[in-house]
């Protein structure tokens, strides 16, 4: 297990990677689905802190696995079954996502988690043994990694047992999070490891394909609840079609540049690129709820309020636009997506709810894509108008014209 070339020409998602991918579709649809049930029932507030705890945990395994595998896809017999190990983790927590978002059990996910870094901390154990002069480097990881990991148990054991008071469980919780996001930073500092930035960035794209896809899956849920009650009307149709524009919307927001070269002339900032993705695909997975009981409350009552309803597809929307110009400011040249433009954009949508109980949903929603299309219109404008236009309006593999 040698690190792979840094530079390697056409480096591209293998398909174990994307078959590795197939099961965090199941984990996501389960923790949206976890949501969107939540916001019905008016319990949506209630139910974000356990969303964004169980996201982290599927988030940051498949961070983990993609950043091993851009430096270390020795694609052998050994690496496949171990990759194959940890699909098996995922599935073991997606099928924990209802008892955690249900009950706060968080058994399962525990399980899974742990059967995750077993097979991740042995490839790092056998890329240390393979690898002399990355050997401290991956030593490190499989040792953070597993401290890590005692930690969630810990913190597991602490709340089963009820030693651990309900005040200190978040706490707890979040300064594990800390200790895990600094891992890499400490792991690295003895020598980098090649991750290939055109690969890197090509994945994240891929799994922000994946969050939007999973946003069209939790909406059409909510067009087929709607439809079973037997009625197709104008605000169903209005919520519909908004969602889609909105939706590809954010897509081409997202896409309007590709980050690999971004990523290749500054390194040095891929934690903060990286890392700053969570609250996007936290955000495009919180749409998909939202969505779902957006267009679900048209054909039947739902006891979440219109001004909730609002907000659940208001807030996914505008801290994914934040981001967006954050985290493409990091490794763009130049401005891809004007920070006036899109924070103003981001403002707007927030406010946008409190005309809920005046407008209705349908109304909020048709807005919000509207918004969308009005920031990537002035985005396009201003790359034209700025001489940008082969740069700002090309998306991966595209040539620039």
């Amino acid at each position: 297990m040698s690190a792979r070339a840094i530079d390697e020409p056409h480096r591209v998602s293998s398909p174990l990677e994307l078959l590795f991918d197939l099961t965090f579709v199941v984990a996501v649809a389960a923790v949206t689905a976890q949501l969107a049930h939540g916001i019905a029932d008016g319990h949506g507030l209630a139910g974000l802190v356990p969303f964004l705890q169980v996201f982290f945990a599927i988030w940051w395994a498949w961070m983990n696995f993609t950043w091993f595998a851009s430096s270390y896809d020795t694609d052998d017999v050994a690496y496949r079954l171990l990759t194959m190990v940890q699909m098996a983790g995922v599935l073991v927590l997606a099928a924990g996502v209802p008892a955690a978002a249900g009950h706060s059990d968080y058994r399962f996910i525990a399980l899974g988690y742990l059967i995750m870094r077993v097979g991740l901390v042995t490839q790092w154990l056998r890329a240390g043994i393979e690898d002399p002069a990355r050997r401290r480097t991956a030593l490190r990881y499989a040792a953070g990694i597993s401290i890590a990991q005692l930690g969630w148990v810990l913190w597991l054991v602490l709340v089963e047992a009820g030693i651990l008071p309900s005040a200190f469980q978040l706490p707890f919780f979040l300064c594990l999070v800390i200790g895990e996001l600094a891992v890499p930073r400490w792991a690295e500092r003895a020598r980098a490891t090649n991750w290939h930035p055109h690969h890197i960035a090509e994945r994240y794209g891929l799994f922000t394909i994946i969050l939007l896809g999973e946003s069209v899956l939790a909406a059409s849920r909510g067009v087929e609840g709607a439809l079973e009650a037997g009625e197709i009307s104008g605000p169903f149709l209005v919520i519909a079609g908004s969602g889609l524009v909105l939706l590809f919307a954010l897509w081409w927001l997202y896409f309007l540049v590709e980050a690999g070269e971004g990523l290749s002339d500054r390194r040095h900032r891929s934690y903060l690129w990286g890392y700053g993705h969570y609250g996007i695909f936290a955000a495009l997975a919180a749409l998909g709820a939202g969505l779902e009981v957006a267009v679900e409350q048209t054909g039947h009552d739902v006891a979440a309020s219109p001004l909730a309803l609002g907000y659940a597809v208001a807030i996914p929307v505008g801290v994914c636009l934040a981001l967006l110009w954050a985290v493409h400011a990091l490794v763009a040249a130049a401005p891809v997506i004007f920070p006036a433009a899109a924070l103003s954009c981001a403002a707007v949508v927030l406010l946008l709810p409190l005309a809920a109980p005046w407008i209705g949903v349908a109304a909020v929603v048709a807005l919000i894509a509207a918004g969308c299309v009005v920031l990537v219109a002035v985005t396009i404008w201003g790359a034209a108008a700025g001489g940008r236009t082969g740069s700002a309006l090309s998306w991966p593999g595209t040539p620039a014209r």
